[in-house]
Formats: structure tokens, C-alpha cells, sequence
């Protein structure tokens, strides 16, 4: 990684600038031009080399102050201590096992590297060579190269490396962390992320099953933001198709008059249901539906109008679910990308993959034995054809380096089909292009089946939102925060209750398996729960607060303080608020945002242990007046709300100062 330990770019830049001075102070030399030097060139030249000189000067500058301000991703650092020590002890390996992990125990030190069972293994298998792990692992110990972060190593068992991290190197980083506040780590050139998520259907409601891939998808946008990537969110609506006949044709029929009054749709639902009715038992209304399909595609102003009109609905439907639960997202869907459909076709009859089958004409990928249907035997396009568009046009137009699909896992094998014809037409090559499928699990009832209402309906999700409010607030005044907060902090903390554990019990749950929907679960506040979370958080902000110590004071404090670790507590504090970068680190490559939910639980229950065993603020027993106020220890909760605070936002939650 670029922000590591092992500053090889800053060493090669370094160097550049020792050779452009020597050879500036060699162009002073006239002699080196030969004969007849022409001095307007020998000053052309010398101001070339001065102004490289300056950039790679500069550059090097706001490199060093970026990685300086940036969190090191100590896993990283020490994964690349041991790949050189590895490549020092065993320089003919080829890729030889890298593997570094924190310790589950303190005895066992703070890290662990375990490549040498690896390495014994591969050398057996390649050489014939039988060395045992433990001699593997002290050659390797002895080849680890200078660095600021390891104390000493120690070698465990049959051949584990035990890490011990310096104190000072902790203490520095978390000095670092206050002072700068949380940074990502630097990621070199800025990469374009696609996400395409929510993608609700017009004319319908959003239920439950939309939660999942609204909550998930914003939050990977707020993670790889945070990154540094430049992200693109999409909302893929269902937009266009035959259903739009049907709904245009009882639009005509409700509301004659449509096209110059504006008709009064308020229950988009009940008007889709009525449609559907009449386009099932009404045989001349479904023929004039087909009429108005045929209308839409060719573009007839009065009804791409009526189209609009209904879009419109949906929209403002869609946008109270946004605006509650915070979400931020461009609409595309299905037709923006109708008129570049019948290129789609073309492009994969021009380059032979294109069979017609029963007159539909249909592209087989390797590997898939279900067919993509890329044109109907009626001369339509099919979802195929249009996610083809899609994927085409993120790949070519809008230059996407990583593309991500929130879509339910019931869509995997579609998506790796049409995925698998990308790469077969020649649209991407997956080695330079990530193209990824999301995919999550279905939301379930406390009887673990498909989560409905009594009646058997699906569950609408602004109910669901409403639901939510009301019990947070009944949690609330339960606890009686209703007595001690103003109204306006009281509503503060039961939309941040509310909508905090709706997300929070979605995203603490590993997105591949389905999960149990809970009220009561969700905001209970023991646990790995919002609530006990967001509590905690409060708790954490409030101890500098009563100790009369205001911001201003703790910025001072984080410049002239030196963190001292010397109790356990504060240093497995201490290392656990650093391991936040490793955390991101890894979701950005896996996509399990549960991972960054399971590490805040971790960091909450390693800070009440600290909090419980180390006295921030020492108090008269019997007057309650502060006696000493420990700055570092009041320094490393400031440290880990900020850390805290950092992962509620990618998480999409807003946690309150008083609650």
C-alpha cells in the first residue's frame, strides 16, 4: 500500500532530486557542452531541469504531509515488514504466503505473522526440502528489516511469529488520529465506482425488500467516498415496459382530461391494482394497452406526458424514503437506456453471437446453460437487453474502474450471465475492471418466512419507518428521557434511535444470509445493537463535557500530550482504534459491511472495559468535586468517539450529544 511503513516511492524521489541537482550543478560546467555551447539552450535546459527539480519537490512535499495526516493501515505496514524479511530469507520463492493477523490474546502479543507452516509446506512440495516451521519462521524473524512499529518478535508453538508493537509508534499514530481527525489512507490514482442500487419499480411501493439494497448500497457509496474514490450512485428504476400500456390506458379513462388538468393519482398502488384488473379480465382494454405500449416507444408527446405523469407519483413516494433514511441518489433507469438498445443487438449479431431461437434471438455465454434473450419474437427488449445497455454504458461512457450491483441474491445468476457477455463482447477485461454482484438475502418475519403483514401482504416501507418512530419514541419515554431532554432533542434522538436500528439491524447482519426482522431486537439497547451503540456514543462525548474540558482544550492537549499506555486497558483501547483502517481496508475488497458493525461493537465494549478499570476523571468521595483531570485517558475517548463517529457515518446513522 501506498501509505505503509516502507517508503520506497519517497527513497526513489529522493534520489530523482539528488541526480536533477547534479546535473543542474553539471550544466553550470560550460565544458560539458562541447564545442561552441549555445548559451540561450544551456539556459532553456537549466530552467527545465530547475522547474522538475521544484515539481518533484513539491510532489514529494504533499505526499509526505497526505501520508503523514493519513491513518496507517498497521496491518498493511506489517505485511509489508514480513513480505521483505520473506523475500530477504527466501529470495528463489515465488509468492510465498503472506499472512498477518491481530492476536486473539495478549499473551500472544499484539500481531501474528503464521506464513512459515505455509512456506514449510511449499517447500516440501517444490524442493523436496522437509524444514520445519519453527526454522522457517526464525530465519525469517532475523531478516525483518528496520522499522518504526515493531518492539520485538517472538517465535510461539510450531512456528508463529509473534508481533509486539511499540508504544511510542501507538501513541503517535493516535496523537496523529486527534490531531488530524480520522483520514483514509492515500489510494493513488482516483478510481470511478459505479453503484447501482434501491431501483424501485414506478407505479408500485416500495416494500420491504427495497430496505436492504437502499441501506446497503448508500452505505458502500459513504465508505468508498470516504476512500477517496469518485462514486457514481444510480437508481435503476423500473421505468419503462408493457406495464406502462396497461396504466396509460386507465390513466385515459380515469382522468380524460390529463393532458391539461392535473390528474389527482393519490394512491398510485390502488390505481396500478385497478389496471392490472382490467388489463387480466377486459379483453379490449388489454388490446388498447398494447396500443399505448406501441405509442410510448415511438415517443408520442401526449403519451410520453401521461408517462411522466405517472413517474411523477412514484417519485415524490420514493423521495419521503430517501429524505428519512438519508439517502442520496441519481435517478437512471430502464429508459434512459431504451434508445440504445437496438445498438446492444446489433453489436452481438455483427460479432456472430447471436442465435434465433423459436424468433426469439438469444446470445449463450460459456458456461451458462440459460441463454440471454436479447430481442422477443414481437421485435421487444427484455430486462436482458436493457441491463446489457446498462452495463455497457457504465463500462464505455461513464469510464467506471469498479462497478457494483445491490441486487437480491435471487438475481445472481442472471447478473453473472450478462457480466460473463461483457467480457465476451470485449467491454472489459475483469483484471483491469472490477464488476461486481452485491448480493443480500430476504428480510424475515419472527417466524422466519418472508416477512408479511397480518393480512399476508408485503410490508410497505413507510409503514415500516412509521412503525419505527413510534416504538423508539416508547422506548424513550420508558427510559424517561422525555423529563430530561427539550422536545427538540427529545425528536433528534427518535429519529436517530429509529432509523439508526432499522439500518443498523440490516448491515450488523452478513448481507449474503437473510435475517430476522425484530422491533424489539433492534432496539434493545444490550448487544450489538444501534441503540446500545449510539448510547454508548453519548456516554463517550459526555465525560470530557462534565469535566468542564471543552474542544478547544482537547486539541490544545492532543499537541502537547504524549498518550501514555502503560495500564492493558488503555493500550487494547489504544490498538483497537487503530485497526479501523484494516477494517475499511477489508470491506472495500469484500463488500461485508458487517464487518465495520461487529469492529464498533468491539471498540464500544473495549472502551467500557478501559473506562471501568482506568479513572479519566478522579472526584473528592465525599464532596464529588474534581480532584485531577488524566488528559491522555480523556484524550483516548475523544480518539475513539472520533473513530466511532467516522463509522456511523458510513453506516448512514446520525448519532446525537444527548440522548
Amino acid at each position: 500500500t501506498r501509505n505503509s511503513c516502507v517508503t520506497t516511492q519517497f527513497a526513489f524521489q529522493e534520489n530523482e532530486i539528488k541526480l536533477l541537482t547534479a546535473e543542474i550543478e553539471r550544466l553550470k560546467n560550460f565544458g560539458c557542452l562541447g564545442v561552441s555551447p549555445s548559451l540561450e539552450g544551456l539556459r532553456d535546459e537549466n530552467a527545465k531541469l530547475k522547474y522538475r527539480l521544484n515539481f518533484l519537490k513539491k510532489s514529494l512535499q504533499e505526499e509526505r504531509s497526505k501520508s503523514t495526516k493519513s491513518m496507517i493501515n498497521i496491518n498493511s505496514c506489517l505485511q509489508e515488514i514480513f513480505g521483505a524479511a520473506i523475500q530477504a530469507a527466501y529470495p528463489d520463492l515465488e509468492n510465498p504466503p503472506l499472512v498477518v493477523t491481530p492476536s486473539q490474546q495478549p499473551k500472544f502479543g499484539d500481531y501474528q505473522c503464521n506464513s512459515a507452516m505455509g512456506i514449510s509446506q511449499i517447500l516440501l512440495k517444490t524442493r523436496e526440502q522437509k524444514v520445519i516451521p519453527r526454522e522457517i519462521a526464525e530465519k525469517i524473524a532475523k531478516n525483518i528489516p528496520a522499522n518504526e512499529c515493531i518492539e520485538k518478535v517472538e517465535i510461539a508453538g510450531p512456528g508463529f511469529i509473534n508481533v509486539h508493537l511499540r508504544k511510542d509508534f501507538v501513541s503517535k499514530q493516535l496523537s496523529s488520529l486527534l490531531i488530524n481527525g480520522v483520514q483514509p489512507p492515500a489510494i493513488g490514482k482516483r478510481k470511478k465506482v459505479v453503484v447501482d442500487f434501491s431501483s424501485p419499480n414506478i407505479a408500485k411501493e416500495m416494500h420491504v425488500g427495497h430496505l436492504r439494497s437502499t441501506i446497503i448500497g448508500e452505505s458502500m457509496c459513504r465508505l468508498f467516498e470516504f476512500a477517496g474514490y469518485d462514486v457514481l450512485r444510480l437508481n435503476h428504476l423500473g421505468d419503462w415496459g408493457t406495464q406502462f400500456g396497461m396504466l396509460i390506458a386507465h390513466l385515459q379513462d380515469k382522468f380524460p382530461d390529463y393532458l391539461t388538468v392535473s390528474p389527482p393519482i393519490g394512491d398510485l398502488q390502488a390505481f396500478y391494482k385497478e389496471s392490472k384488473r382490467r388489463f387480466d379480465t377486459e379483453e379490449e382494454f388489454k388490446k388498447r394497452a398494447y396500443q399505448c405500449v406501441v405509442l410510448l416507444q415511438s415517443r408520442n408527446p401526449d403519451f410520453i406526458k401521461a408517462w411522466n405523469l405517472i413517474c411523477d407519483v412514484s417519485r415524490r413516494e420514493f423521495q419521503k424514503i430517501y429524505n428519512c433514511l438519508d439517502i442520496t441518489i441519481i435517478e437512471r433507469g430502464e429508459s434512459f437506456y431504451h434508445e440504445m438498445m437496438k445498438d446492444i443487438v446489433k453489436e452481438f449479431e455483427d460479432k456472430g453471437f447471436v442465435q434465433v431461437d423459436d424468433g426469439r434471438k438469444v446470445v449463450f455465454v460459456p458456461g451458462f446453460p440459460v441463454p440471454l434473450t436479447i430481442m422477443k419474437s414481437d421485435g421487444g427488449y427484455t430486462y436482458d437487453t436493457s441491463d446489457l445497455a446498462a452495463l455497457k454504458h457504465r463500462l464505455c461512457e461513464e469510464k467506471g474502474d469498479i462497478l457494483i450491483y445491490v441486487v437480491d441474491s435471487g438475481q445472481s445468476v442472471h447478473f453473472q450471465t450478462v457480466f460473463a457477455a461483457g467480457q465476451m463482447i470485449g467491454w472489459y477485461d475483469p483484471k483491469v475492471t472490477r464488476v461486481a454482484h452485491a448480493a443480500f438475502g430476504v428480510v424475515l418475519g419472527e417466524d422466519k418466512k418472508k416477512f408479511k403483514t397480518r393480512s399476508g401482504d408485503t410490508v410497505r416501507l413507510i409503514d415500516l419507518l412509521e412503525e419505527g418512530l413510534k416504538r423508539a419514541m416508547d422506548k424513550l419515554k420508558d427510559k424517561e428521557r422525555d423529563k430530561v431532554l427539550t422536545p427538540e432533542e427529545l425528536k433528534a434522538a427518535q429519529t436517530s434511535v429509529a432509523f439508526g436500528c432499522i439500518k443498523y439491524a440490516d448491515l450488523s447482519h452478513n448481507r449474503l444470509n437473510d435475517y430476522v426482522f425484530s422491533f424489539d431486537k433492534m432496539l434493545d439497547d444490550r448487544g450489538n445493537t444501534a441503540a446500545y451503540l449510539l448510547y454508548a456514543f453519548t456516554r463517550i462525548r459526555a465525560i470530557a463535557r462534565l469535566a468542564n474540558i471543552d474542544e478547544q482544550m482537547l486539541r490544545k492537549a492532543a499537541r502537547e500530550e504524549v498518550l501514555v499506555l502503560d495500564h492493558e486497558k488503555e493500550w487494547k483501547l489504544g490498538k483497537c482504534i487503530l485497526r479501523f483502517p484494516e477494517i475499511l481496508q477489508k470491506i472495500l475488497e469484500d463488500l461485508l459491511l458487517h464487518t465495520l458493525c461487529d469492529y464498533l461493537y468491539e471498540l464500544a465494549t473495549t472502551f467500557t472495559e478501559f473506562y471501568d478499570s482506568c479513572y479519566c476523571v478522579e472526584k473528592d468521595r465525599q464532596t464529588g468535586q474534581i480532584v485531577k483531570v488524566n488528559m491522555w485517558r480523556l484524550l483516548l475517548c475523544e480518539a475513539t468517539a472520533t473513530v466511532m463517529a467516522k463509522g456511523f457515518d458510513i453506516l448512514g446513522i446520525k448519532p446525537v450529544q444527548r440522548m
